[in-house]
């Protein structure tokens, strides 16, 4: 395959066709576009005044909108620009038409929180007291419930910041400590009518251990003592009920493992204690969640279908229907058979409904549950104000006790559903924390520093500094470094690299990886949340938890699609009532429930029970979820459904040239000295200027001047060949004073007191050096030839030049004419020379070339490229290029390995590979292709099951819906909805050979 697209890339480059958390986490594209927006992206003009402001209680992009007109349309306002995300407004104004204290004005007058910050002019990390908080919310059953929760966050005090998430039944609170706790965010989602617990909070030094051996009291006293004489603890609280103790310590003076072994020793080991695991217990929940779900359902069934039974198939078999027939005092022992089954349905099992849609009522809020109370209590009241007015007059109505129990029923079983639906979503997260192994091979030293043994130990327990072994066939415990040993170790469950990976000493190993063949002794690095698999978990998460632009219609619509179906339901009542009541349609249409009031009411019962505002809420987050999940099990990270929704439009995707086209690996291909100098001198003086700077092509100077100068006694070890470096380095590397490097240009010091020049053309002629024609014919030649050269210049006289060349990527010509196959034009940026990047960009099949580009000037590409309203996607190495990915519409940082939290990036692309793009722009639009399905299911079976409920096909045919079977409908609904989306589990990356539509014989 790679002897195939390496092929293809030589038909496509002769083609003639060429012509900007934890969940609370980093969007700084938003406030650099923002800042090109916004009153920081222009200067503030004379007389005016910059203000910063934090604004509380924003919850969408109309809130943000509502505030920035309010803002702009006060006197003396210059500009406004607000930020959702950082909860700020800036603001520039003009200090003699308006203070400080009329910009709060204006914004409170809108509802909103306003708070000047102290230092305006710049920005304000976060609070040190600010922590974040990961509370799982149960009971939510759709989009209303969600901003009902938010809403009611918003407004505690304290509380910086609040998302909740339907899909996850997750919430993410960023909120003053010292202002709130956390039991009273609890208290407060509790009060609201939802289910709520802490899972896992920023705060570094609590833990929540898990204790057996607590059976008695004594053993509860017992922990107690064991506790307080320990040093380094600050506070603990112990849960006898969940055998739980919570500590809060000094990780500087306790360690983890030290507690948990010190809490097992002084109590003889009858108590013995264990870190929990948030997502073990977040398991946990979810599945007690299915099994309560469950269980409801199984005590809905059992009660029902004696019930269904009585009403279908008793009145068939005639000695059956006759005993229900008798009398019972005055009602019919059948009719008192379904009343007190019914009720216990309607009552018992339903009370969760009548709690949550009183709680939801109480708040001013409608969802879901509000519906079914509705529809069941109007069927069961009728039922039985028909079933008495039978027993007292004689005359029998027909009663719809059934009706009830059925719809309560089919919800029940379709929310089971949809748990279990739900729970296949996070599958990805699910999968990415199984990674970690449970317990890890501590190696134990002696007094003198010696490796006395080995003791296993659980894998929560290990410290940074820690050297762990890890044996052929095991996972590697924690992120580290290898100290012994060597070994192949399989990446591709972190990264997505297919191929093992070589480790020897001095190699970084990723925590959560296979160790394949040899063993390996491993310094720890980093633990918790530090690790690269926590980062990617953390990340996945932030991104299920952020919601799309596109849902803001959903949220918008399920904010008013409860009312909405109430007035249709009276209005299909009274339509059909009144039609009757006039005799505008048949007795005999209504002879079968007796009379119109019955037969209306059926049908404005089915209105009631078959919408669906669930189906709409899930659309959206549950798409988003698989697709993130699915992209991290590829090495592609997305930070949000924005993010994810605006790469399904990219037009233009901007690659840097060195490390991103090209490997990233420069070298020394050519030397010319037109001085007579000696080459080794020559070497040693340009090596000696270049050893304080940075750049890649220093280092390949450095290596090159290295290698020339001990050739023939270069030691076997790369630790030797190191230590070698050093000592050749300070034994033959001249003095250098008033160093100075020049972005895009060079640098320049001074050696022996005399000036030195390194760097490309403009650096030499801006000080006035003359280049030979000579030197000037071989630069050309090198930059045709797709090489940089170097210029030297050594007191004021031109000296030599030195070739150099970065290899392509083997990949990059095939991902370029694949994008153009997608329809995404392709655009390198470069600061190297226009010669070198035209021949670099003909190689990989670019058309359009920006050539000599300061670091900059790659923004103000960008900016040029979204003036007609293109979506530019912009592929750097996020180090250098992190203006340019924060000015993106959609940022990539590729090649990010182990440094996955890469903060301007709105993708991150773990592995150095360029196919990696095209994954990410082709995961974008198949998951919004999903999401638009999605809608369209959920839209067409309100928009035609809601018609059909209310009757519009019962003059023409006769068919009317029963109430039972519209509950069932609305039951499916929501879990087809989360169906499709699980679809995108399936995904797989798109082949070149596809893309390019090559046709392997």
């Amino acid at each position: 395959m790679a002897h195939l697209q390496l092929t293809a890339v030589a038909g496509g480059g002769r083609c003639d066709e060429m012509e900007e958390v934890a969940l609370l986490g980093s969007y700084d594209e938003e406030a650099g576009a923002g800042a090109g927006a916004g009153p920081e992206g222009d200067e503030v003009g004379a007389g005016m005044q910059l203000v910063q402001v934090r604004v509380t209680g924003m919850t969408c992009s109309a809130c943000t909108g509502a505030v920035e007109a309010a803002l702009s349309a006060r006197r003396g306002v210059r500009r406004a620009a607000v930020s959702l995300l950082q909860n700020r407004a800036h603001v520039v104004f003009d200090p003699a038409l308006a203070k400080e204290e009329d910009i709060v004005e204006a914004i409170e007058d809108t509802g909103f929180e306003a708070e000047i910050l102290p230092d305006s002019t710049v920005s304000q990390p976060k609070s040190q007291n600010t922590m974040s908080g990961q509370f799982r919310i149960g009971g939510m059953t759709c989009a209303a419930c969600v901003n009902s929760v938010e809403g009611i966050l918003i407004k505690l005090p304290g509380v910086k910041r609040a998302v909740v998430a339907l899909a996850t039944s997750l919430g993410e609170v960023e909120y003053d400590p010292s202002a709130i706790s956390k039991d009273e965010i609890v208290q407060a989602i509790e009060d609201a009518g939802f289910e709520a617990a802490l899972l896992q909070s920023s705060e570094q030094n609590k833990v929540l251990l898990s204790v057996t051996g607590l059976h008695i009291e004594g053993d509860v006293d017992v922990l107690h003592d064991i506790l307080k004489k320990m040093e380094g603890l600050r506070q603990f609280s112990v849960n006898f009920a969940n055998s739980e103790v919570e500590i809060v310590f000094d990780p500087e003076v306790v360690g983890l493992r030290r507690i948990v072994h010190t809490i097992g020793m002084e109590s003889n080991d009858r108590l013995k204690a264990r870190v929990q695991n948030p997502y073990t217990r977040a398991a946990s929940n979810d599945a007690q969640e299915a099994s309560k779900m469950l269980h409801l359902l199984r005590s809905s069934l059992y009660l029902s279908i004696p019930v269904f039974i009585m009403r279908i198939v008793c009145p068939h078999i005639h000695s059956i229907s006759s005993f229900l027939l008798m009398h019972c005092g005055p009602f019919h022992i059948g009719d008192l058979l379904k009343w007190i089954l019914v009720s216990m349905v309607q009552f018992g099992v339903g009370k969760r409904f009548y709690i949550a849609a009183y709680r939801a009522l109480r708040h001013g809020s409608m969802n879901m549950d509000v519906l079914v109370v509705i529809g069941t209590t109007a069927s069961y009241v009728y039922s039985v104000c028909a079933l008495l007015y039978g027993a007292f007059t004689g005359f029998h109505p027909p009663i719809y006790f059934e009706t009830s129990a059925m719809i309560i029923t089919f919800v029940l079983f379709g929310k089971y559903l949809e748990v279990i639906a739900k729970g296949k979503t996070s599958d990805a997260i699910k999968k990415l924390v199984e990674l970690a192994p449970a317990t890890a091979l501590l190696l134990l030293k002696d007094k003198e520093g010696k490796y006395a043994g080995e003791k296993e130990i659980d894998a929560s327990l290990i410290q940074p500094g820690d050297v762990l072994k890890v044996i052929p066939g095991s996972k590697v415990p924690a992120d580290g470094i290898v100290v012994w040993g060597t070994s192949h170790v399989d990446e591709s469950m972190v990264t997505g690299e297919s191929a093992p990976i070589s480790k020897e000493v001095s190699s970084l190993v990723i925590g959560g990886t296979m160790n394949l063949h040899g063993i390996l002794h491993i310094q720890v690095t980093k633990v918790g949340s530090g690790t690269v698999l926590s980062q990617i978990i953390s990340l996945v998460e932030t991104a299920q938890m952020s919601k799309a632009p596109i849902q803001k219609f959903a949220d918008y619509v399920a904010s008013i699609f409860v009312p909405i179906v109430i007035t249709l339901s009276l209005l299909t009542f009274l339509a059909w009532f009144l039609c009757g009541w006039l005799g505008a349609y048949p007795n005999s249409w209504a002879a079968e429930t007796s009379n119109c009031f019955v037969f209306s009411l059926m049908f404005s019962i089915s209105v009631v029970v078959i919408a669906c505002p669930c189906a709409l809420g899930l659309a959206t987050p549950t798409a988003v979820m698989v697709a993130t999940g699915v992209g991290a099990n590829h090495g592609v990270l997305v930070k949000g459904g924005d993010a994810l929704e605006r790469a399904q439009n990219v037009k233009y995707v901007i690659f840097d040239k060195t490390g991103t086209l090209t490997q990233g690996k420069t070298t020394v291909t050519t030397t010319k000295i037109y001085s007579g100098m000696d080459l080794g001198d020559f070497l040693t003086l340009v090596a000696s200027a270049e050893a304080s700077s940075e750049h890649p092509l220093a280092k390949a100077i450095l290596d090159y001047a290295f290698y020339f100068n001990s050739l023939c006694k270069l030691p076997s070890s790369k630790d030797s060949i190191k230590k070698r470096k050093e000592e050749i380095f300070s034994q033959w590397l001249l003095e250098v004073t008033d160093f100075s490097a020049l972005p895009g240009k060079g640098v320049r010091c001074l050696i022996n007191g005399k000036e030195i020049l390194v760097g490309n053309r403009t650096l030499i002629t801006e000080n006035g050096v003359n280049i030979p024609e000579e030197a000037e014919s071989f630069l050309i030649d090198l930059e045709l030839n797709a090489k940089t050269g170097i210029l030297v210049a050594y007191d004021s006289h031109f000296i030599g030049l030195i070739g150099t060349t970065d290899p392509l990527k083997r990949e990059a010509a095939v991902v370029v004419e694949g994008l153009k196959k997608m329809g995404v034009y392709p655009v390198m940026v470069t600061g190297d020379n226009w010669r070198t990047a035209q021949a670099v960009a003909k190689e990989v099949g670019i058309e359009d070339v920006r050539a000599e580009v300061m670091p900059a000037g790659k923004v103000d590409v960008i900016r040029s490229l979204q003036k007609d309203g293109s979506v530019v996607a912009m592929v750097g190495d996020g180090i250098n290029d992190s203006p340019a990915l924060a000015a993106a519409d959609v940022g990539m940082a590729i090649g990010a390995g182990t440094d996955i939290a890469v903060e301007a990036a709105d993708y991150v692309l773990i592995r150095n590979n360029l196919e990696d793009v095209i994954t990410a722009i082709d995961l974008s639009r198949k998951t919004f292709n999903r999401i638009r399905w999605n809608y369209f299911f959920a839209m067409a079976y309100n928009v035609v099951a809601i018609p059909v409920a209310a009757g519009a096909l019962f003059p023409f045919t006769g068919l009317q819906m029963p109430p039972w079977l519209a509950g069932a409908c609305m039951a499916f609904s929501s879990v087809s909805v989360v169906c499709s989306s699980l679809l995108l589990r399936r995904y797989r990356k798109p082949r070149l050979t596809t893309v390019l539509q090559i046709t392997v014989e």
